[in-house]
């Protein structure tokens, strides 16, 4: 594998000449937006995903949303096309669960906002799961599912207010779905903290619990992070330490993508999992600018500019080297809606 620079300083999009299946040996997958939308998949996922099972690649399916459980996900992915057992599901319950098992005895009872993934990964933790505070329980655990009204809410905002430890699985703003784009769990721990002036310890990406529990429950050795959110997938890859892969099949524009922070740039970019089946390109210095495939791409006051043909992925990732090089050196974004628009983007 050809890298063009570490995670950690990443200036330009990586290259790989194998693919990316062979360069890795888990795909640590995100779910909404990466293989499905709601009930449906996303297109190119089914028959992607098999090619990658084939060629010998480990399907892990990492998801923030805490609503449903493993087995559940497993039955719905299956359902889709994609064969999947619980055992290859990690979600940000379970992660959350094992955050609240270090801060509580043995059989202690949890408040729960949220949904059955909830409920079944503190079973899993030998924790009790109960709706209200008159029960006694030792801490606060919430995350997304649409059932969550006022109520909830409200017991958390006394329970959190009394002092009990409290627990977040993830604190995205909003969660895709078959209609759109909805809110998510971080709207309804907003309301918490906003009613009890506190905030919670979180356990989904991008931060580190999530990535421990990921690791734990996989043994993955060169896992590579798939996703389609820079604030959650991509970071949590940065603060993994590990490679990962953007797609566009979810929230994140090219756009946004060129304004990325040094811990929301990926490794690679593709349109789609068709991406883990192949090479990735490598971008070059050329030109006083950068290269990757027949476009090259300069920053030149403030505004990006872009000459050649090709693959517009090869261009998507020529102007990332460039405007992340800018954004690095002088400190602000560059203009490239034009140079987009030139990519059809």
């Amino acid at each position: 594998m050809t890298e063009t620079a570490t995670p950690a300083r990443r200036t330009t999009p990586g290259g790989s000449d194998r693919p990316l299946t062979e360069a890795y040996d888990t795909a640590l997958l995100d779910l909404d937006g990466v293989v499905y939308a709601g009930p449906h998949a996303i297109e190119h996922a089914v028959d992607s995903l098999a090619t990658a099972r084939t060629a010998g690649m480990r399907l892990a399916y990492v998801t923030n949303n805490a609503s449903r459980p493993p087995r559940v996900v497993a039955e719905h992915l299956t359902e889709l096309g994609v064969p999947a057992e619980p055992a290859d599901v990690i979600n940000s319950a379970q992660a959350a669960a094992r955050v609240v098992a270090e801060k509580v005895p043995a059989g202690a009872k949890v408040l729960v906002v949220g949904g059955l993934g909830l409920e079944e990964a503190l079973a899993e933790r030998g924790l009790v799961a109960v709706r209200s505070l008159a029960e006694e329980p030792l801490a606060v655990v919430q995350g997304f599912d649409p059932s969550v009204g006022w109520a909830q809410l409200a017991e958390a905002a006394y329970a959190v207010r009394g002092g009990l430890p409290w627990v977040a699985s993830n604190t995205d703003m909003t969660v895709p779905t078959a209609r759109g784009i909805a809110p998510g769990n971080g709207t309804l721990v907003a309301a918490v903290r906003a009613a009890a002036g506190v905030d919670p310890e979180v356990a989904g990406k991008p931060l580190p619990p999530m990535h421990r529990e990921t690791v734990l429950r996989t043994g993955a050795r060169r896992p590579l992070v798939v996703g389609d959110r820079l604030d959650t997938d991509i970071e949590g890859a940065f603060n993994g330490g590990v490679d990962s892969l953007l797609v566009f099949t979810g929230v994140t524009t090219p756009m946004q993508l060129l304004a990325a922070p040094v811990e929301h740039r990926p490794t690679y970019l593709a349109a789609d999992l068709r991406g883990l089946l192949v090479a990735q390109p490598a971008v070059t210095a050329a030109g006083g600018g950068f290269g990757c495939g027949g476009w090259t791409a300069v920053a030149e006051g403030g505004v990006l500019r872009l000459t050649g043909a090709g693959d517009r992925w090869d261009g998507l990732r020529a102007l990332c080297a460039a405007a992340w090089t800018a954004l690095d050196a002088d400190g602000g974004p560059v203009d490239g809606r034009k140079a987009l628009a030139e990519l059809g983007f």
